[in-house]
């Protein structure tokens, strides 16, 4: 059965770009290129290096006072007997960081479900790359500081900034990285566990038996609505509230609960049957535009979007434009007049943590991926190279999000906590200089737009050249 013909006199709509009637009056537009810019992992790379910059300056002029005043001050809320107070800095860290490791989870989650991580030949290059590149930099980080009290900090230098990495790649990078954006994506996925285990395991001083037995409940809560085949976004977000109390009152890191609730929202693929239906009261609403059609439509059509995607597009933008940044221009204040250098030059968690995150990662990632393809375990992804790969190892050697953050759990000596973060920018800034350099000698060298087949491109068919027939 075909599609009846257009009616011609009937007036053509055509579909604006946003639905809904335009304001009397309109700001101007973004510009498109900008517009386009901001949508990609670059514009949150830039928006965090600004904030690094301008708590950088903040934290070393005459201002300073007001830097540190602004973030020990408290906030809470307080009803009848219940109470709850911390201070911005650990609002940031604790609470506005559990939305950026929510995102995280997500893209695992998705990954896993229906992206890259599904094939084990695509990731198991990657994979073993980002073992790699989390063991060598622990390794080289511990043999700078063992016997140390700063020994506990080999953490600092186990995780790869995914915004800074892929921000940079797409800013200074070989020409069409698409390809090579993607291994190092599945890369920084699978790092992205090693450190929230790390995290979980390694950094959690105390814990509080009733406080994690909650958390255990409220996990099977999440478990059970998901069982029941719950697709409305509410109630896993007012669960999701509750485990991060329940995880924050254990003595484990609070953030951790944005993980969970991550990996654990329902993220299969639409149903057809789900599909179908959203036309059907599309043109009910048409045929009478009433509120409960109209919000009977909207019910349709997202329950035909999977949970964690329609989560994952609301808090993207808010991770990746607010909570990272604000995190940067928490965290990266860090005092560097002579005394604070010169006790960085010298100081063994300082270098440590450089070398390990510059070295460490390249050697780590590069040689465990190379022992992987010499292995036959995979393979790398469209014209992708060992050079590419070498560059894409030392790239990723830009630790800064979770490496600030781990520093901050790692360490309860000020002075440590500032040297670790002096070596996190000094190693982050040489990697990502290193990297891009690498990778944009290596691009013109070996272009990933080049055709994947060998030899000349196919001859053209003679002329005169006619529409196919059927």
């Amino acid at each position: 059965m075909t599609d009846p013909a257009p009616n011609p006199s009937l007036p053509i709509v055509r579909v604006p770009a946003h639905p809904g009637p335009p304001l009397r009056f309109q700001i101007r537009p973004v510009a498109p290129s900008l517009r386009s810019f901001l949508a990609t992992e670059a514009g949150g790379a830039v928006l965090l290096l600004a904030a690094t910059v301008v708590a950088l300056l903040w934290a070393n002029s005459m201002w300073s006072g007001a830097y540190d005043a602004l973030w020990s001050s408290t906030a809470g809320w307080n009803v009848g007997p219940w109470s709850f107070e911390m201070d911005l800095h650990h609002w940031v860290n604790d609470a506005a960081m559990a939305i950026f490791f929510l995102v995280i989870g997500l893209e695992i989650n998705r990954e896993v479900t229906s992206g890259e991580l599904r094939n084990r030949r695509t990731v198991a290059v990657p994979a073993l790359g980002a073992l790699g590149g989390l063991a060598v930099p622990a390794l080289i980080y511990f043999a700078f500081n063992a016997g140390t009290p700063a020994q506990h900090g080999w953490g600092i230098v186990m995780s790869t900034d995914t915004a800074f990495l892929v921000g940079i790649l797409a800013l200074f990078g070989p020409r069409c990285p698409d390809q090579l954006r993607l291994f190092l994506l599945t890369l920084a996925v699978v790092d992205d566990i090693g450190a929230i285990t790390v995290l979980a395991i390694f950094y959690t001083d105390t814990l509080w038996l009733p406080g994690l037995l909650v958390a255990a409940v409220l996990v099977a809560v999440i478990l059970a609505l998901r069982w029941l085949g719950v697709w409305r976004l509410a109630p896993y977000v007012l669960v999701g509230i509750a485990l991060w109390g329940a995880v924050y009152a254990s003595g484990v890191h609070a953030t951790l609960a944005g993980v969970l609730v991550g990996l654990l929202l329902p993220s299969r693929s639409s149903r057809a049957v789900d599909v179908a239906v959203v036309p059907k009261y599309a043109k009910r609403l048409a045929q009478e535009t009433t509120a409960e059609r109209e919000h009977l439509t909207e019910l349709a059509a997202r329950a035909a979007v999977p949970t964690s995607e329609r989560l994952q597009r609301v808090l993207h933008p808010w991770s990746a434009y607010v909570v990272v940044p604000v995190f940067g221009l928490a965290n990266a204040g860090v005092r560097l007049d002579a005394e604070s250098l010169s006790s960085a030059a010298t100081s063994s968690v300082t270098i440590g943590v450089a070398v390990a995150l510059v070295v460490g990662n390249a050697i780590g990632i590069f040689g465990a991926s190379t022992l992987a393809l010499r292995l036959g375990l995979g393979d790398l992804p469209g014209r992708v190279h060992y050079s590419h790969l070498l560059g894409g190892a030392i790239l990723a050697g830009i630790g800064f999000t979770i490496s600030l953050f781990i520093a901050e759990l790692a360490f309860d000596d000020e002075v440590l906590i500032e040297q670790a973060k002096i070596g996190i920018l000094a190693g982050s800034l040489v990697a990502a200089v290193l990297g891009s350099i690498a990778l944009r000698f290596i691009g013109d060298r070996w272009p990933l737009c080049s055709p994947g087949a060998e030899g000349p491109p196919p001859s053209l068919p003679p002329l005169p050249w006619r529409p196919p027939t059927a």
